[in-house]
C-alpha cells in the first residue's frame, strides 16, 4: 500500500481514523529503499557495463509490473474492499427479469423472503424420487432456492424409487402449494405435505424408542403408540372368533391376517396379528404405508406380545366425605370376576343407564371392556377389596369414549366425578382431541358430572339417547372429590 492511500478500517464520530504508526513505518521503508537503490546504482554505474545493466533492470521491472497487473485483472481472487462488501442491488427491471427466468421455488423464495421478515413455519413433507444418483440432490437444491431449510430427512426404500420424508422450516408466507410445485419441478412425485409442530423436531430413533418404552410399561399404550408412529390413522382391534358362547378362541381370527402381517388396499391398510388370534387393523387412506413403517409397527406389536398383559400397579387411596376409604387403580382382564360380581349387585335401572338396555353375556363384554388393548379402565375398590365403581376410556377408531358404572349403594358420593376427571386427564395425556359419553337423557348424574369438568361440551340427542362430547382444547380440571373444593363439584349417580 502506498503512502498516498492510507488504510482506513474504523470511523470515529463519522470521520475516518488513520493509522499514523503504519504511515510512519511506510515512510521509513521508503527512505530505506531509496538509500539502498542509490548504493546499488553507484556500484553498478562505476563499473564497465554499468549503464547497460541499469537499462536491462529497468526493462525487467516494467515487464514484471505489467504482467502482474494483467494477471490480477483477469483472475481477481482478492476479497472485497471496505467500500464493496456485497453484491450491488439490482434495478427494478433486472429484478423482474430475474424472477421471471427463475424456477417456481426461486420465485416463491424471492417473494417469501421479501414479505416474511424472518417468520418461519414447520412442515412435514413426503415425496417419491427416482432411485438414481443426483435425484435427492436436485430436490434439496430446489428447496434451497425457495429458502426452505431441511431439518431432518428419512429415506424409505421401495422396489422402484425411494420415499423421502422431510421435516422442513420454510418462510411463513411460502404456501404449501409453492413447495410442492417446486418439488415436482425437481422430479418429486406423489408429494404429501402438512403442518408440523415442535414435537416433530425429535429425531426418529429417539421418538420410536420413547414409544417402545411407553408400550413396555402399559399394554393400553399400543394403539396410541401406533397412532403417533404412523400419524393420522384409524386403529381397530378385532378379537378371535369364539368356538361357542364361552369356549376358548380358535386359531383363525374374525378378520384373518398372516402371522407376519400384511399390507393391503394398495398399501393403505396394515394388518398385524397377535398370538391369541387378535388382528390389529390400521387404515390410512390419505397416505400409503411404506415397508419401513410396516416393519416399525410390527416390531411394536411383537414387543407388546412378548411382554404379555401388563398395566401399571400404582394406586391412590382417597377418603370419602363420610370417612370411608377407597382405592383407585388400573384394572384389566384379571379383574373380570370382581367386575362381574359388582354387576350382579347393581340394579337393573343402573345397568340400563350404563348399557342402554338389558345386560346379557356379562363375561363376554367385560373381557372386552377390561382388555388393555381396547382402552384403559379404572376400578374403585373398598377397603375389603370389593369393586364398587368402573370407569372406561375406550379407543373407538380415531375417537375416544368414556363410560362409567357405580354400584347403587355407592352412588352420590363423588366416585363418578372422581373417575371421570381422571379419565379425562388420561385422555389429554394420550393426545386425544375430544372424548364422548353415550347415556340416556334422564341420566342427570352423568350430565352433571360432564358439566363439572369445565370443558366445552356438545350435545346430541336421538330417540332418548344423549351423546355428550367434551372438547379437550383446554387443560381439564384436576380430578378431586367434591368436598376437597371450596364450592364442591357435581356428583355422579
Amino acid at each position: 500500500m502506498s503512502a498516498d492511500m492510507p488504510d482506513v478500517t474504523r470511523t470515529k464520530h463519522g470521520r475516518p481514523v488513520h493509522h499514523w504508526r503504519r504511515d510512519l513505518v511506510e515512510l521509513a521503508a521508503l527512505f530505506t529503499a531509496v538509500a539502498v537503490a542509490d548504493a546499488v546504482a553507484n556500484m553498478i554505474g562505476h563499473g564497465p557495463d554499468g549503464p547497460a545493466l541499469l537499462v536491462i533492470s529497468a526493462v525487467a521491472l516494467l515487464a514484471t509490473v505489467g504482467f502482474h497487473t494483467w494477471w490480477a485483472r483477469r483472475h481477481n481472487h482478492a476479497p472485497p474492499t471496505g467500500d464493496d462488501t456485497g453484491a450491488r442491488p439490482l434495478t427494478a427491471g433486472q429484478q423482474t427479469g430475474a424472477v421471471e427466468q427463475a424456477g417456481p421455488m426461486e420465485r416463491a423464495g424471492a417473494i417469501a423472503t421479501e414479505s416474511s421478515a424472518g417468520a418461519t413455519a414447520l412442515w412435514r413433507m413426503r415425496t417419491t424420487v427416482r432411485d438414481e444418483p443426483g435425484s435427492l440432490a436436485s430436490l434439496c437444491t430446489a428447496l434451497a432456492h425457495g429458502k426452505v431449510d431441511i431439518l431432518s430427512l428419512q429415506a424409505h426404500p421401495l422396489a422402484e424409487g425411494t420415499v423421502d420424508e422431510f421435516l422442513l422450516r420454510a418462510p411463513a408466507d411460502l404456501p404449501a402449494a409453492e413447495i410442492t410445485r417446486g418439488v415436482a419441478h425437481a422430479g418429486g412425485s406423489g408429494t404429501w405435505i402438512e403442518r408440523a409442530d415442535a414435537h416433530d423436531l425429535v429425531d426418529a430413533p429417539t421418538r420410536i424408542l420413547g414409544l417402545a418404552t411407553r408400550t413396555a410399561l402399559d399394554a393400553a399404550e399400543l394403539p396410541l403408540a401406533l397412532r403417533q408412529l404412523l400419524g393420522r390413522c384409524t386403529i381397530r382391534s378385532l378379537p378371535a372368533k369364539a368356538q361357542g358362547a364361552s369356549g376358548p378362541p380358535v386359531d383363525k381370527p374374525a378378520d384373518g391376517a398372516p402371522v407376519e402381517g400384511a399390507l393391503e388396499g394398495e398399501g393403505t391398510v396394515l394388518r398385524l396379528q397377535a398370538p391369541d388370534g387378535e388382528v390389529i387393523t390400521v387404515e390410512r387412506p390419505y397416505l400409503p404405508f411404506t415397508p419401513t413403517e410396516f416393519a416399525r409397527a410390527r416390531a411394536l406389536v411383537e414387543l407388546d406380545t412378548r411382554l404379555g398383559p401388563r398395566i401399571p400397579r400404582s394406586q391412590d387411596v382417597l377418603t370419602l366425605a363420610e370417612g370411608s376409604s377407597i382405592t383407585v387403580r388400573r384394572a384389566d382382564t384379571a379383574d373380570v370376576a370382581a367386575a362381574k360380581a359388582m354387576h350382579e349387585r347393581c340394579s337393573q335401572r343402573t345397568l340400563g343407564m350404563r348399557y342402554h338396555g338389558p345386560v346379557r353375556d356379562a363375561d363376554r363384554y367385560l373381557n372386552h371392556l377390561l382388555s388393555p388393548r381396547f382402552g384403559r379402565t379404572l376400578a374403585v375398590r373398598t377397603a375389603s377389596g370389593r369393586i364398587v365403581g368402573l370407569g372406561h376410556l375406550l379407543w373407538d377408531g380415531d375417537e375416544t369414549e368414556i363410560a362409567l358404572l357405580v354400584e347403587d349403594d355407592w352412588q352420590r358420593r363423588g366416585i363418578g366425578s372422581e373417575l371421570l376427571g381422571r379419565l379425562v386427564t388420561m385422555a389429554v395425556e394420550a393426545g386425544c382431541e375430544s372424548v364422548y359419553a353415550v347415556t340416556q337423557a334422564s341420566n342427570t348424574g352423568m350430565v352433571a358430572a360432564m358439566r363439572g369438568l369445565g370443558l366445552p361440551l356438545d350435545y346430541q340427542i336421538e330417540e332418548g339417547t344423549l351423546v355428550i362430547t367434551a372438547r379437550l382444547e383446554v387443560t381439564p380440571v384436576s380430578s378431586r372429590l367434591p368436598y376437597d373444593q371450596p364450592q364442591g363439584r357435581a356428583e355422579q349417580h
